[in-house]
């Protein structure tokens, strides 16, 4: 029997797939985490890299996805797509049948819960599965990623190298130096 998909960042369809929603305006390495673990759990990961104009987000969907590829090259199940519109209809596109959201601290679940409910209310054959990131990375979030790079810092311990590059490309930061080497 094989394992489900998945949709986390964005991952979904059929038993096997799964998806999982993103805004990834930096790609920490949490989100990381919580693909690399979905993708050990579902045959098939598609990680939807959502395009929200009210977060105003550095990179454009394009970006991210390349950013979230380059990121992603070696887990050979995990696709990533850009979307706009409702996730449920997203989902239920691709044939996905859950939809994997990360939780870093009991702060996100409220707005995580509601969201699920409402996806639920909008399509109950869309489940959503709560993953949590390694203890370590419970602090990231790309909002604090992306203000250390805005303001010159250096950002290799928090997300992966290409995205280290991106980030110190956008800004002019010093830490490109520091990627490269």
């Amino acid at each position: 029997m094989g394992r489900s998909t998945l949709h986390a960042p964005d991952l979904w369809t059929a038993p096997e797939t799964t998806c999982g929603p993103r805004g990834l305006h930096a790609a920490p390495n949490g989100h990381l985490d919580v693909i690399e673990r979905a993708a050990r759990l579902f045959d098939r990961v598609i990680v939807a890299v959502a395009q929200n104009a009210e977060k105003n987000p550095l990179f454009t969907p394009e970006e991210r996805c390349a950013l979230v590829v380059g990121a992603t090259r070696r887990l050979r199940n995990v696709q990533v797509r850009a979307f706009d519109g409702l996730l449920v209809n997203y989902v239920r596109g691709c044939g996905a049948q859950a939809v994997i959201r990360g939780l870093r601290a009991v702060s996100d679940f409220e707005f995580e819960f509601q969201m699920a409910l409402m996806n639920r209310k909008l399509d109950e054959r869309v489940e959503t599965i709560f993953m949590m990131p390694k203890d370590t990375y419970t602090f990231l979030s790309s909002r604090l990623v992306k203000e250390i790079a805005r303001h010159g810092g250096e950002v290799r311990p928090f997300v992966p190298t290409n995205v280290g590059r991106a980030l110190a490309a956008k800004f002019g930061s010093a830490s490109s130096k520091s990627q490269t080497t």
